[in-house]
């Protein structure tokens, strides 16, 4: 099972990363990423990772736990 990891404190609150997981990241009222679900599925990993990926900050990481 892969995991996805935010780092609050590097998150600009873009918002890639919703555009491309909608249920697995949010943006909270401080433009902050909130996890709605940290365990990431096989069947989701490849569109999570890509969301991940698409972060200008690199604020998020899946892997394998």
């Amino acid at each position: 099972m892969a995991v996805v990891k935010a780092d609050l404190e590097a998150c600009q609150g873009y918002a890639n990363c919703v555009v491309g997981a909608e249920d697995y990241f949010d943006i909270d009222d401080d433009g902050v990423v909130v996890l709605l679900r940290a365990e990431v599925s096989e069947s989701d990993r490849g569109r999570v990772e890509e969301a991940a990926r698409s972060c200008p900050v690199s604020a998020l990481l899946v892997e394998d736990q």
